[in-house]
């Protein structure tokens, strides 16, 4: 039975039995910062399980597609070296919220794996948890499992609920006892039944897992029975696939062996069973399905763990030969294996191709050199040996190459890697980059009082008292006129930045001075330091002041700010949902954004965006901003940003049709935004864009700028503005008419030149030897030149020199039968190195350079002497 029928007849199998059939999540958890990746099936269900979240059904069935890369659940280590481990796998489950218990989940199971998949019951063996009685009973009492094939698992040791058949959440909440099935291969495989000492081995092969959820632990450590039960249970598709197929490695499934065919022909390798292709087979699968959720290759977090996995796929592809981009071309086979039951990975296949060969090429630029040095020292380490931690550090820093990557080479070679080392290199590396960054004052100013009330969603001024004084990073009782420093206040309408908004400026103004503020931070969170400095007179600690806002750059920066919104919307439906924020910089003159997208936006997309967006700020709509509880928001659809940590109240923003989290500051009706103008687009990592834009009297200059520019152009063509282009293409033409005509008298000219340079040629020894300086010629006429005249002369040596912006150009042309005697590489380089430079090339025709124009009549005259010397 092939994988997809046995996805198929699973998800069939439940929904007859009222489950609702769920969609895979993506691989990135959605706002669980807990986890890196979704590793199991439970983990879109995870807030239903807690009663944080409810569904319009109490039964589900899903295949959810699963990562184990990183973080707590890593098998990347392992992957290509054992029959079972995988970076992404595909998890079966079936899930009941406080509906069905025990009876059913195990019930369900046995039918689905006896009746539909038809395996032998006596070939199956179970476990459960050492004191669910209730679980064991089910076992041999309904389904009839005889009871020298059920086994208790887990014991008193080392605490009550810690045995591998007990499962919970965290340390604290729903928790409860498993049972699972494991599938016998029979004695000719080697292997004990779970729970004996040789239960590692291949015999024995657990397939399905019920987890039941039956008590809540809190943090005492004491079980109390939920008031509904429920139940997740698993089990891998990959594993099962192979019971069905008769294999005894998940490899060996129909999945494993059209992509290991795939990584087989890119790589040019004609053995199948190489362990490089398994690993390329299983890499493939992991990193397109990453790129399909959203993730992109980078420094950290998710961006990290794809790279680590891509390199580590290209370096196997270049232990089997590959020396150029290869891994990429897998995904049109991975898209036929799985597209039918993910077309999101055929809809991305595209985006997803272009991603990882951006990232190949990179790459490939570098491998060369590092497997150089890592095969180098390997050849000086035994067998048992330790790799130096410093050097790993340098492939790392200098080549790309990932720790894990090292460590993965060396493991083949029997050699372990000095891991500590690697790690103090690392945090070497970082203090020094913290030492040389510019800090701005206030980051770690020690301060100890009360919090910073915030108004100004609300209004531009507010009264206010002083609460702390910071100069040179120390406080002080008073500031003084002239001097720099940073104030705290309990009350203050200016936004501290924060979220990519830039903060306010404006002035705190008391009975005694003035204090002009020229930017807001945060010092923690909830405490503001105005940073500026005294104008007037002077500020002391307990100071009443009227805190105002400069409202012109406050109105800026809030149409900069709110168009960022709906600019990300309309980017995300013109270019795409793969679009993800992954920067921003709003302030008084643009704002800036940077996002997920591998390819330049076309400038018909560019427009695309425009139009959109200037809509939304026609349309006058209102803005608005609610506080609610974060499950809250979740429910209304809100965007979060991956990667932002939220509170459990959030802001929810509504501009225009854009609905996200944000504590900025914003403007009323989108109109208020005026006009909205994207000035820039461009690169700035893999698969990373930045757009520049610009809003209300910022893009009116903008547009009258250019309108400037283009009546200028026009006044210089002396043309009407609307006919630049064409002047502009007619002049382009008339250009290349002249380009044309000055070529053809060039040549004519070198003609001329070449006639008169004949009667000056010497002969030495039966070859006419010509050394002389042209005025006025480029490199192209010196070479036309040199080839008329050689085929003037016929048997000759010659070399021409010229003279262009207070450098030399030289050139040596030697007929065969003279460049046995004389090779005009030699001849060139005699002459250039008296003229302060160097050069070479071909024995019958070479270029060079010199510095010094000065030197050029004696270096020339010098010739006739040099080829004498080589042709008497």
């Amino acid at each position: 039975m092939k994988s997809s029928a046995i996805r198929q007849n699973f998800l069939d199998f439940f929904a007859s039995k009222g489950h609702t059939v769920v969609a895979s999540s993506p691989l990135v958890p959605g706002n669980d910062p807990t986890l890196l990746f979704t590793n199991a099936g439970m983990v879109q269900f995870k807030d239903v399980f807690t009663g944080h979240d409810t569904r319009p059904y109490t039964r589900a069935v899903s295949s959810q597609r699963c990562v184990r890369a990183g973080g707590k659940h890593n098998d990347l280590e392992n992957v290509g070296y054992t029959a079972r481990h995988h970076t992404f796998f595909e998890m079966l489950g079936n899930f009941s919220f406080g509906d069905y218990f025990k009876q059913e989940a195990i019930k369900y199971a046995w039918e689905f794996l006896t009746d539909v998949l038809k395996l032998p019951a006596d070939k199956l063996w179970v476990t459960v948890y050492f004191d669910d009685d209730e679980a064991y009973g089910i076992w041999h009492n309904d389904i009839g499992v005889p009871k020298e094939r059920i086994v208790r698992i887990g014991d008193n040791k080392g605490g009550r609920y810690a045995s591998d058949n007990f499962w919970a959440m965290g340390d604290t909440g729903p928790c409860g006892p498993c049972t699972e099935i494991f599938y016998d291969h029979g004695p000719e495989v080697a292997g004990g039944p779970p729970g004996s000492p040789d239960e590692d081995g291949d015999r024995y092969i657990e397939i399905w897992n019920n987890v039941f959820m039956q008590f809540n632990r809190d943090e005492a450590g004491t079980m109390h029975p939920l008031p509904k039960p429920s139940v997740d249970t698993g089990m891998g598709l990959e594993r099962i696939s192979a019971v069905m197929q008769h294999v005894h490695s998940n490899y060996e499934i129909d999945l494993f062996q059209a992509l290991i065919a795939a990584a087989a022909r890119e790589t040019d390798t004609a053995d199948s069973s190489n362990n490089s292709l398994k690993v390329i087979a299983d890499h493939i699968r992991a990193c397109a399905f990453l790129i399909v959720d959203g993730v992109i290759p980078g420094n950290e977090g998710r961006g990290y763990v794809l790279r680590r996995i891509i390199r580590r796929a290209i370096r196997h592809g270049y232990k089997l030969g590959a020396r150029a981009a290869f891994f990429h071309r897998l995904v049109p086979d991975l898209a036929a294996a799985m597209g039918e039951a993910y077309p999101e990975l055929v809809a991305a296949q595209t985006r997803v191709t272009d991603i990882l060969r951006q990232e190949e090429e990179r790459f490939f630029e570098t491998i060369e050199h590092g497997m150089g040095i890592l095969e180098a020292t390997l050849k000086t380490l035994p067998a048992g040996g330790t790799f130096d931690g410093e050097l790993a550090f340098k492939l790392h820093d200098t080549y790309g190459f990932p720790l894990d990557l090292t460590a993965d080479i060396c493991r083949e070679a029997n050699v372990n890697v000095d891991t500590a080392a690697f790690d103090t290199a690392m945090a070497r590396q970082k203090a020094q980059a913290r030492a040389a960054g510019k800090f701005r004052l206030g980051a770690g100013l020690d301060y100890a009082g009360e919090a910073t009330v915030f108004h100004g969603y609300d209004t531009l001024t507010h009264d206010a008292t002083v609460l702390a004084l910071y100069k040179d990073g120390s406080l002080v009782s008073e500031l003084k006129e002239g001097e720099l420093g940073v104030v705290v206040l309990d009350h203050t309408p200016f936004y501290a930045e924060s979220g990519g908004q830039a903060g306010d400026r404006g002035v705190l103004q008391s009975t005694q001075g003035q204090f002009e503020v020229e930017d807001t931070l945060k010092i923690q969170a909830q405490v503001f330091g105005h940073h500026g400095m005294v104008k007037t007179g002077s500020l002391v600690v307990g100071d009443a002041v009227l805190a105002r806002v400069d409202e012109v750059a406050r109105a800026r920066t809030m149409r900069n700010h709110s168009v960022t919104h709906l600019m990300h919307k309309a980017l995300r439906e013109v270019l795409g949902e793969h679009v993800q924020q992954k920067g921003s910089l709003v302030d008084s003159e643009k704002t800036r954004f940077d996002f997920v997208q591998p390819a330049p936006m076309t400038d018909a997309q560019i427009r695309e965006v425009e139009a959109r967006v200037n809509a939304e700020i026609l349309a006058n709509s209102a803005t608005q901003a609610r506080v609610m509880g974060i499950e809250d928001a979740q429910k209304t659809g809100a965007m979060m940003l991956f990667g932002e940590k939220y509170g459990d109240e959030v802001r929810v923003l509504d501009i225009g049709s854009s609905r996200e989290l944000c504590g900025g500051t914003h403007v009323a009706r989108t109109g208020d935004i005026g006009l909205f103008k994207i000035v820039g687009e461009s690169g700035v990592a893999a698969g990373v864009r930045r757009v520049e834009a610009v809003t209300g009297d910022s893009a009116l200059n903008y547009f009258q700028y250019l309108d400037t520019q283009r009546n200028g152009i026009a006044t210089l063509l002396k043309t009407h503005p609307d006919d630049i282009n064409h002047k502009v293409i007619s002049i382009q033409e008339h250009v290349k008419s002249l380009e044309k005509e000055l070529d053809r008298l060039k040549s004519k000219l070198a003609a001329s030149t070449g006639d008169e340079l004949v009667q000056q040629a010497v002969d030495v020894g039966g070859v006419r030897v010509l050394a002389a300086q042209l005025d006025g010629v480029d490199a192209k006429g010196l070479r036309e030149t040199a080839d008329k005249l050689r085929d003037k002369l016929k048997s000759c040596a010659l070399v021409l020199g010229t003279v262009a912006d207070g450098k030399v150009s030289l050139i040596a042309a030697v007929t065969p039968d003279v460049t046995g005697r004389i090779k005009a590489g030699e001849l060139v380089n005699f002459v250039a190195t008296q003229v302060g430079g160097k050069g070479g090339g071909k024995p019958d025709m070479a270029m060079a350079g010199g510095s010094e124009p000065a030197r050029l009549p004696a270096a020339l005259a010098a010739v006739q002497a040099w080829t004498q010397a080589r042709l008497t």
